[in-house]
């Protein structure tokens, strides 16, 4: 993709985050909101429909050719070569408890990979954001973007480690336990909040046993521009694993040390 096709996605991804977040904050902390449970059991709000609505009804004004794929409406085919990857309300179950620790996040995937990447916190009014080769950039209220950059710190036991849930390790739970042990401090703060933390210098691994694309497509871009690294238990650096592994880069080799034996699902 040309680097002024990216910078122009990147900007629009950036607003169009911004609008379907305005969109979430109109329902959230309501206590008449109504939660539905999908076909997998996971919850699902007419704040998640009318947040990916609205992106979709942005992208098809901006980018009628593109490819579509969102969580909650399915995937619109395009001939561009370009798709984007939508997940209106990353972290549901903490947004229906009135939590501020969800995200809208916009991708956009060319040759299987993610090559731009928002992650916004509407009730945060916060934003990480990145294109391929130009560079990770992180904005807190009204103050100017500034550079996202990873830690520097270079051992698990000097390291935060976050995660969603310990539920869906499963059998899996040993994984959990030994980075538990062996990192200095360990949170639940979960969903794409955690690894914006880790894209910001605040946290330096963040896990999930179980992930869907939408989940992942904008987080490539971002960690991978800001330094650091993202990919599946195996260490590949892919959205299309069914896991995901959030680094800094330097703590990776010890990561995958504990997650590359677990036995699958």
């Amino acid at each position: 993709m040309p680097k002024h096709d990216l910078k122009d996605r990147l900007l629009f991804a950036y607003d169009a985050a911004a609008a379907a977040g305005r969109v979430t904050l109109e329902y959230f902390g309501r206590q008449d909101l109504e939660v539905e449970r999908k076909a997998d059991l996971t919850p699902v709000t007419a704040a998640d429909r009318a947040a990916e609505t609205e992106l979709r009804r942005l992208i098809a004004a901006a980018y009628p050719h593109d490819a579509v794929l969102g969580e909650e409406f399915g995937e619109t085919a395009g001939e561009s070569g370009y798709r984007w990857i939508l997940d209106p309300i990353d972290g549901t179950k903490s947004f229906v408890q009135g939590v501020p620790l969800y995200g809208t996040l916009v991708a956009v995937e060319q040759g299987g990979r993610g090559v731009v990447g928002v992650i916004h916190l509407p009730a945060l009014n916060e934003t990480v954001y990145a294109a391929r080769g130009l560079g990770a950039h992180w904005v807190r209220g009204s103050d100017d973007p500034r550079p996202a950059r990873v830690s520097t710190v270079r051992t698990l036991a000097q390291g935060l480690f976050l995660t969603t849930s310990v539920a869906p390790y499963g059998e899996r739970r040993p994984v959990y336990d030994a980075l538990v042990n062996a990192t200095r401090l360990s949170r639940g703060w979960g969903d794409c909040y955690g690894y914006a933390l880790v894209a910001t210098g605040r946290a330096e691994v963040m896990v999930d046993p179980a992930m869907a694309i939408w989940d992942a497509a904008a987080l490539q871009p971002v960690l991978e521009e800001a330094g650091g690294t993202f990919t599946d238990w195996k260490g590949e650096p892919t959205i299309h694993g069914g896991e995901g592994i959030g680094t800094n880069g330097a703590v990776l080799t010890e990561v995958l040390a504990h997650t590359r034996p677990a036995p699958l699902r």
